[in-house]
């Protein structure tokens, strides 16, 4: 999806509002996510690496102008409509994030936070509730990483989230003796898409609740029944392998 280029009237519950200024010679259309510079604290329409605003709630034209010149109207907190690409029946609650200011997605990676989902209206089209002051990303402060082919990790995947996007493949962890911590292990797909693996080393095991806990076995994240975020949280802490710190979903063992 492209950035706007007129306005959008989309469907709202206005909540607060705010204005902001401006950066010299843009446009943010009605309907716009709206992104704060963080070098200057000006608006625009969002991009990627800004902090998010809200929604633009009428057309700010200052093309003509310089830096804050104009003020732009936004909606600050409230609940709006928004076209999110996959989205489905069973992914409410779902954080959404936004690449431009019209582009929204569950990938964290490369996009910035905008809300979650509380209610789905048709297949790619769900409402949206969102708070630019309050709300905050689920995965703030980590590194994100997105996974779609098999991967090993190494002590410089240390604190890092994973996103895995593809059906089918394998996260492997390196040995105890690597040092690394801190690592979580995301299923971003929709319900019943995506299968997702953890293999650990030969000698070590993945310690966790209800886990026998035999050398080298996996855990797999039952595709039939994996929900978009089931996640699994290792640290590297225990001599006899890795451990589970946090999990959510269904996570079989395997061979």
């Amino acid at each position: 999806m492209t950035t706007l280029a007129v306005d959008n009237n989309r469907i709202k519950i206005v909540g607060d509002k705010n204005d902001l200024p401006v950066i010299a010679s843009d446009i943010i259309y009605e309907g716009a996510a709206v992104g704060i510079v963080k070098s200057t604290g000006h608006v625009r329409p969002l991009t990627s690496v800004d902090l998010f605003a809200g929604f633009c709630d009428r057309k700010a034209d200052n093309s003509s102008g310089g830096a804050a010149a104009i003020n732009c109207r936004i909606v600050r907190k409230g609940t709006v409509r928004l076209s999110v690409s996959g989205a489905v029946i069973t992914d409410i609650g779902q954080p959404v994030y936004a690449t431009d200011d019209n582009t929204f997605v569950f990938l964290p990676t490369g996009a910035v936070y905008i809300g979650k989902i509380m209610r789905f209206v048709s297949s790619g089209v769900v409402d949206v509730a969102f708070d630019a002051l309050n709300g905050v990303d689920p995965y703030e402060g980590k590194v994100k990483e997105t996974v779609a082919d098999d991967k090993t990790l190494d002590v410089e995947d240390t604190g890092k989230v994973f996103f895995v996007t593809t059906d089918a493949k394998t996260i492997t962890l390196p040995a105890t003796a690597t040092g690394m911590s801190g690592v979580k292990i995301v299923n971003i797909g929709a319900f019943g898409t995506i299968a997702v693996t953890v293999d650990c080393a030969a000698a070590d095991k993945i310690a966790g609740p209800d886990l026998a806990g035999a050398d080298g076995v996996t855990l797999i994240n039952t595709k039939a029944t994996a929900c978009r975020g089931d996640f699994i949280e290792l640290d590297f802490t225990h001599a006899n392998g890795p451990a589970i710190s946090a999990i959510k979903g269904t996570w079989a063992v395997g061979s």
